[in-house]
């Protein structure tokens, strides 16, 4: 058998979460655009996909709540599309990540709703607590990983202790309503993290320090808030992405 795939010179990576429980709900969380990626792994996301419009959102959300339904999916899963960079209306599948992902984070800021409540709840054989027309979307989201690797070097990991570290100032409330995503009362910054100051990241390890997540009222307000959370972050001892 020869499995044949659509070739694209120039593609965008966008993907769509979705949810299913063992009652036959299934919704979509609208999309996520992960494109910026070094090493076969992504390093910036963002929520909603830029160009994307309502016509092709609900275009991807159908057909990824429709790959999910078909499998019998229940819990968190997301739908990964290639998608041609010149024209996004054309995307093909490419996999199913069985999981919350690591940039979960900016869809729960876009739509105000808490995945790991809502993973337990299903797992707890509850229905899905909200119905596809009750699901909002709202503000802008980015996600950047901050790694211990060098850029200039080819993204090569790096490890050695953490002899001092100041991260940017968490605020805001990840889980807000649609009418306070969308404005400047939802900004915010948060911080994902299990690394301290004085901590040892080993070559044993994935090198991720942390996630660093944001929401603005839109896309720039958001790209504002991102660079002004990088400017705030100090590390000394180990390498990091952070200026790439």
């Amino acid at each position: 058998r020869l499995l044949i795939e659509r070739y694209l010179p120039s593609a965008r990576h966008i993907e769509v979460q979705v949810f299913c429980d063992r009652h036959g709900g299934a919704v979509h969380l609208f999309e996520r655009d992960c494109s910026v990626q070094r090493r076969h792994q992504k390093v910036l996301e963002e929520a909603p996909a830029p160009g994307v419009d309502d016509a092709l959102r609900s275009q991807l959300g159908e057909a990824a709540v429709k790959a999910a339904r078909a499998v019998g999916y229940e819990g968190a899963g997301t739908v990964e599309f290639i998608a041609d960079a010149a024209d996004a209306s054309q995307f093909f599948f490419m996999e199913m990540n069985t999981r919350l992902q690591v940039e979960h984070p900016i869809t729960e800021m876009v739509t105000g709703i808490d995945l790991v409540e809502w993973q337990l709840r299903v797992a707890a054989g509850e229905p899905l607590p909200l119905a596809q027309d009750e699901l909002t979307l709202s503000g802008h989201a980015f996600e950047a990983r901050i790694y211990a690797e060098r850029p200039e070097a080819g993204f090569l990991p790096g490890s050695g202790n953490m002899d001092h570290l100041r991260t940017p100032r968490a605020y805001g409330d990840t889980y807000v309503p649609a009418h306070v995503r969308g404005t400047a009362a939802g900004h915010a910054v948060r911080l994902d993290t299990g690394v301290v100051e004085g901590d040892e990241i080993s070559v044993f390890y994935d090198p991720m320090i942390a996630k660093l997540i944001v929401r603005g009222t839109d896309r720039p307000s958001a790209l504002q808030l991102l660079r002004g959370a990088l400017a705030d972050w100090q590390t000394v001892g180990t390498p990091t992405n952070v200026a790439f």
